[in-house]
């Protein structure tokens, strides 16, 4: 599946550049790169953001603990990508309040207090209300907390839709002109002069095709060492890191709109998140990892850790016959040298390879999900001095992602809009639908009528949902429909997704976008 084809700069039909990976940094890249002008074509193996940027815990933070680790400067950069992605997509993120309830015995008040007032300062906040003192005592959310604990912290920071994210700005970048090849896997690339000569193989039809591109961009995260290995000339061996983070779900423990951040024994910290209105997300862990990250699921051990780092903080305990679902992630962070996997560093590292008589590569190594247009930003910079060219300046912190130009209005009053201009709809579904596509919710439901003008139901989903995600956002399966573009896999039962699952082998291949 592939976006339209853009105008590419010359007659010889070389693009600027060619990316490998489709999660968020890949995305994040090809975005600002075809808004600045230059040719853009990205292969991604699978489907967007089917590794760990759909495994994150979705959210925009500054990164509360790395303060413990002097990485103010990512910090600083973190707090404030928050308000920027509060400002460019207002449908997929909104802010959060987090509640860490003091533990006698673990990190003392006072440094707790000194954490928080950095995090305050080091970068700007606009929007965000900043730390404030709780007596658990006469805190409503704190019903669900075991009654020894008195004292606690609250600070702001956000939560996003990860996977939404990345499509949203693969979307933003086809309409910009770049080339989205999903399932399309590079099987050779070879520096041929002042290009690369590239060969793509699509996984579905098994066609191969050979492009060329004056610069390629490896952003396979944590397949950085194996997506390019046949490079001639270079090592291809990274140092990086890997490292699995974990998540459980399970029913919604409080009807709070609050999370929490539990301080763990070993030093580190485990949130507990309000997630898809009847559920709580539970996570992360941190462990080193050398399998292969396609494979990479919880373990045992992950599960007990989860539980009973939450179940010390509640009233009733988490739990393993609790959970109704659970995912990994690997992370490909830069390895630094750190002892714990945990202590490694969250920065981003950007690898240039080849000289000024050959064409460059860029390896992006680590990040994560809160500064990756930041992290863009940084790439084309370098874009822009290896191709010789400049278009056009930084521009995407100023830019809605599509969806999200909200024109004044809040999420509560599209909702109240989508509901008048559509009756049929209700509260629940609009509030769904508008927290997902934002205004595009409108250009969804165009001339609908009544129910039965979308199509057959799947659930909560019709039939017009499903073919705009097949159209226009490269969803090809019901778990690219049900985990990525959605979490609605949570609330279908199983007749509803095997529903689905036989609508779609009746359909013809994905529409070309």
């Amino acid at each position: 599946m592939q976006s339209r084809r853009p105008a590419l700069e010359n007659a010889d039909g070389i693009y600027d550049i060619a990316i490998v990976g489709g999660g968020i940094n890949g995305c994040g890249v090809a975005r600002d790169a075809a808004g600045r002008g230059f040719s853009v074509l990205l292969a991604e193996m699978g489907d967007l953001a089917g590794g760990t940027s759909s495994a994150s815990t979705k959210l925009i933070h500054g990164g509360l603990r790395y303060l413990e680790h002097f990485e103010f400067r990512l910090v600083h950069e973190a707090l404030a990508e928050r308000e920027v992605l509060l400002s460019i997509a207002p449908h997929i993120a909104r802010p959060l309040r987090f509640i860490l309830p003091h533990h006698a015995g673990l990190r003392p008040a006072w440094l707790l207090r000194a954490g928080l007032f950095l995090y305050d300062h080091l970068g700007p906040r606009r929007t965000l209300p900043g730390t404030a003192t709780l007596d658990l005592r006469c805190e409503p959310a704190a019903s669900v907390l075991n009654p020894r604990f008195r004292r606690a912290f609250e600070y702001s920071d956000c939560w996003v839709d990860d996977a939404r994210l990345v499509v949203l700005n693969a979307r933003d970048a086809a309409d910009k002109g770049a080339e989205i090849r999903t399932r399309t896997k590079i099987i050779d690339a070879t520096r041929e002069r002042a290009t690369w000569r590239l060969t793509l193989v699509c996984q579905t039809t098994g066609r191969s095709e050979t492009i060329r591109a004056r610069l390629l961009i490896n952003a396979a995260g944590p397949w950085l060492e194996t997506a390019l290995p046949w490079t001639q000339g270079h090592n291809t061996k990274r140092t990086i890191r890997l490292v699995k983070g974990s998540h459980i779900v399970v029913p919604r423990i409080g009807s709070h709109d609050q999370a929490f951040i539990f301080q763990n024994k070993d030093g580190r910290i485990v949130f507990l998140i309000p997630y898809e209105r009847n559920f709580s997300l539970i996570g992360t862990t941190d462990e080193d990892y050398y399998g292969d990250p396609s494979s990479v699921s919880v373990s045992r051990g992950e599960i007990e850790y989860l539980c009973e780092a939450v179940s010390g903080y509640l009233v009733r305990p988490v739990a393993p016959t609790d959970i109704v679902r659970s995912f990994s992630g690997v992370r490909s962070l830069f390895d630094d040298g750190a002892t714990k996997a945990q202590s490694a560093t969250r920065d981003y590292v950007l690898e240039v390879e080849g000289n000024s008589s050959e064409p460059r590569r860029i390896n992006v190594v680590g990040g994560k999900i809160t500064t990756y247009r930041r992290l863009a930003e940084a790439v084309m910079t370098i874009v822009e001095t290896a191709i010789g060219r400049r278009r056009h300046s930084a521009w995407t912190s100023g830019s809605a992602l599509p969806g999200g130009d909200f024109a004044g209005e809040t999420v509560a009053q599209l909702v109240e809009r989508l509901e008048r201009t559509y009756r049929f709809i209700d509260h629940q579904s609009a509030e769904r639908l508008i927290r997902s596509y934002g205004t595009t919710a409108f250009g969804i439901l165009s001339d609908a009528r009544c129910l039965a003008d979308l199509g057959r139901s799947f659930g909560p989903l019709s039939e017009r949902e499903v073919s705009y995600l097949r159209a226009s956002e490269w969803a090809v399966s019901a778990d690219d429909i049900l985990w990525r573009r959605s979490k609605l896999g949570l609330h279908l039962d199983r007749e509803q997704s095997d529903r689905l699952v036989t609508w779609l082998q009746g359909q013809p291949d994905g529409a070309r976008i």
